[in-house]
């Protein structure tokens, strides 16, 4: 596991999908659980700061503004959740090749059939949906199920 082996999670998305990348990196570094008083899981939103996202868009494309940021922070120990309803973003799917580049676990969240980036990640959660707002949903869900079942395993 991850945050067992002292790993960092750095987590992406766009547009829709990069406000529920930062709601659930806000709910791993606080907690999701109210009754849980657990300390802080290490995980960086790799949409990082106005500055930053906007230099490497004009300086480098906008499609490398994750896995820039991936680059310069991750080491095979991390573990990378890439949120795409459409599952072809240009920087998901950057951030998914150098995820694989560097041998860094990936979990995509995608939606309708995973487009190109279901190829590049290690793991797939797909939710068979053409509706954006119902896979964003389920992206949700998904995302505090998991950070559920980790303060469970971690700190219950």
């Amino acid at each position: 596991m991850t945050l067992k082996k002292g790993g960092k999670i750095f987590i992406c998305g766009n547009g829709g999908s990069a406000a529920d990348a930062q709601h659930l990196s806000a709910e791993f570094l606080v907690r999701l659980n109210p009754k849980v008083d657990r300390k802080p899981l290490p995980i960086v939103s790799l949409a990082m700061d106005t500055s930053t996202l906007t230099a490497c868009g004009n300086d480098y494309g906008f499609e490398y503004i994750f896995s820039r940021n991936l680059e310069a922070l991750a080491n095979r120990k991390d573990l990378l959740i890439a949120i795409s309803t459409s599952g072809n973003s240009k920087n998901i799917i950057e951030v998914l090749k150098l995820s694989k580049k560097k041998k860094i676990f990936s979990i995509a969240f995608l939606g309708s059939g995973g487009g190109n980036a279901k190829k590049l990640s290690s793991l797939n959660l797909l939710v068979p949906h053409n509706n954006v707002a119902k896979i964003q949903e389920c992206h949700i869900f998904l995302g505090h199920f998991i950070l559920n079942q980790v303060e469970k395993k971690l700190f219950i």
